[in-house]
């Protein structure tokens, strides 16, 4: 750990109130939204303005082999940007650029911008910035590139890196370099730019990034069903995705609606035992097709009622019910918060898979999903204070994720690695994949002082 003379240079080599040595300001550094209790104190905190204020702070590491933790708004929920006792956090949240260009179509975007301010400034010249994160209100673009986020929409659009062109990036010997750019086609080298997207600042700290935009999406219509039991909804979801890519298709549990419901007191249907909100966007007539598949495969799978609506509005107020489950369960004690994905035929397994696990722990584990692409988000709730029930949730923790793992899914299909997930990562990707990952780890940052604990 440096001393107080060594981190009174880090600060000379910064901007004033960049570097922040107040305990109380720090603290509120430590963890993330995951709420890691492993997570420790950093050293310091550089409130970072510019790539060069980013440049200068990793140097200053690099030189003093003092670790690095990236971090962005601070609502990952995998532990990747929580605290290191004796590392300096290194935050983005204050590098807010962004500048569009509508003829090709792309943003030159810093990190610290959070998803809903970069879809709100490219909608101005008529574009549009499709992943959306439940969080899009409160997560930063950066910490999106960093976690490969993805969202609601999706099952259509894709995920974050489908968005980023290009990106500088300052490595771990505090060299800025710049990778891809603002070419819709660029085959020149190595992939690099996509091998950053999702690395979790364990390879670089990404200051820039250059990203796709789209036209605006068509208008929706909405279609909300409720079902008897969590099995008959993902039985809908695949005689859904059997025909057609919605736009959107969300699922959410009797106990995910009935938090909402307390929230929000919108009318959702209490009695269910799912709830899956679909959506199209197609154009013209296909809209109707698209619809009148959705409203079938409902109908067929036993949906005890089901709503359709062409009103915006109207299948806002639904998307946003949707959004507001992780919050809403929340209240009903401390989560540990799950992010498993399977491929499409093996959602009404894990599903079910889920319950067993549960019951088995008896533990509550309420299931809400972006269920179009196979991607759930099992909530374990548990009162921190009963250690017995605690301990029961941590095991029933691990036992999703293996049972994930045995369906051929993955351990995040979203939120990323982080801390809290690494144990489980060679079980996924295989002894010869994570060396390949640890030779590039080694290759980009030797003293591996970027990120430590996360990832690897």
């Amino acid at each position: 750990m440096a001393d107080t003379l060594t981190l009174d240079g880090l600060i000379a080599a910064l901007p004033a109130d960049t570097v922040v040595t107040d305990p109380d300001i720090i603290a509120s550094y430590r963890q993330d939204r995951a709420l890691d209790p492993e997570a420790g104190l950093p050293m310091a905190v550089v409130r970072a303005r510019s790539t060069a204020d980013v440049v200068a702070a990793v140097r200053w590491c690099a030189d003093n082999r003092v670790p690095i933790i990236p971090r962005g708004a601070g609502s990952g929920l995998s532990g990747g940007s929580g605290g290191v006792v004796g590392a300096i956090t290194i935050s983005t949240e204050r590098m807010r650029e962004i500048s569009i260009d509508p003829v090709m179509r792309v943003a030159v975007v810093q990190p610290g911008l959070l998803n809903a301010e970069v879809k709100s400034a490219v909608k101005q010249h008529g574009l549009w910035y499709p992943p959306d994160p439940s969080s899009f209100e409160i997560c930063s673009i950066g910490g999106n590139a960093a976690t490969n986020a993805g969202g609601l929409c999706c099952v259509k659009y894709g995920v974050t890196t489908d968005y980023v062109l290009g990106m500088q990036v300052v490595l771990a010997d505090g060299r800025a370099i710049r990778l891809g750019g603002p070419r819709l086609k660029d085959s020149a080298g190595l992939s690099l730019t996509k091998l950053f997207v999702g690395s979790e600042g364990t390879l670089g700290i990404i200051t820039e990034l250059t990203l796709r935009l789209l036209p605006p999406q068509p208008p929706a219509s909405t279609v909300v069903a409720s079902f008897a039991s969590v099995h008959h909804a993902t039985e809908a979801v695949l005689a859904i995705t059997d025909q057609i890519r919605p736009a959107m298709l969300e699922f959410m549990d009797a106990v995910a609606i009935n938090a909402v419901e307390d929230h929000l007191k919108m009318g959702l249907d209490r009695t269910a035992g799912a709830m899956l909100v679909a959506q199209s966007d197609a154009p013209g007539a296909a809209a109707a097709d698209e619809i009148a598949i959705i409203t079938a495969a409902f109908e067929a799978n036993g949906a005890s009622e089901v709503f359709s609506t062409d009103d915006v509005a109207e299948g806002e107020a639904f998307t946003v019910a949707r959004r507001m489950a992780i919050p809403a369960v929340e209240k009903l004690g401390s989560l540990l918060l799950e992010d498993v994905g399977v491929p499409l035929p093996s959602l009404p397994a894990l599903v079910d898979g889920i319950a067993a696990i549960a019951e088995r722990r008896d533990v509550m584990i309420s299931v809400i999903a972006h269920a179009g692409d196979g991607n759930t988000h099992p909530l374990i709730v548990f009162d921190p204070t009963d250690t017995e029930q605690a301990a029961r949730a941590d095991l029933a923790f691990g036992e999703v994720m293996d049972l994930a793992i045995g369906l051929g899914g993955t351990i995040t299909g979203e939120h990323g690695v982080g801390r809290l997930k690494k144990a489980w990562l060679p079980d996924q990707v295989g002894a010869d994949v994570m060396d390949v990952s640890r030779r590039i780890k080694d290759a980009l940052d030797p003293d591996h002082l970027l990120n430590p604990g996360t990832m690897f």
